[in-house]
């Protein structure tokens, strides 16, 4: 996979890219939305524990497929207010410290359930 960053247009706002390359011949594996619950029904209260699971459960869902967090080439994540976006970015920067993937953060009025602030869908090519 390669980013994709033209000098034409404006550097990233934050942490990501803003394309990535996948090469001819890859699979794709496209989660649906992740929220922050552990297995035992746990909801942790802050969004940087929340997004560590949604990240738990996204690479959950890559390894049956043979993948890890470093085959993601895209992320949709959906946050409930502003004070939430410092946690998740956080958390997004420890899962992937390498090139970022290509990522849209989104403002949204609320998620399934009140005490779930963010959710985290991504999209993951390997050979």
């Amino acid at each position: 996979m390669r980013a994709l960053s033209p000098s034409s247009i404006r550097p990233p706002l934050a942490r990501y890219s803003h394309g990535i390359a996948v090469p001819a011949g890859h699979r794709l594996v496209i989660t649906a939305g992740q929220l922050g619950i552990a297995p035992d029904e746990r909801i942790p209260a802050d969004s940087e524990a929340q997004a560590d699971l949604c990240f738990a459960n996204i690479a959950a869902i890559l390894a049956e497929d043979g993948m890890t967090l470093a085959n993601v080439v895209r992320l949709s994540v959906y946050v409930t207010a502003r004070e939430h976006m410092e946690g998740y970015r956080r958390s997004r920067d420890r899962q992937f410290p390498g090139t970022p993937p290509a990522t849209t953060l989104i403002m949204v009025a609320g998620l399934v359930r009140p005490e779930f602030v963010i959710e985290i869908e991504a999209i993951a090519a390997a050979p």
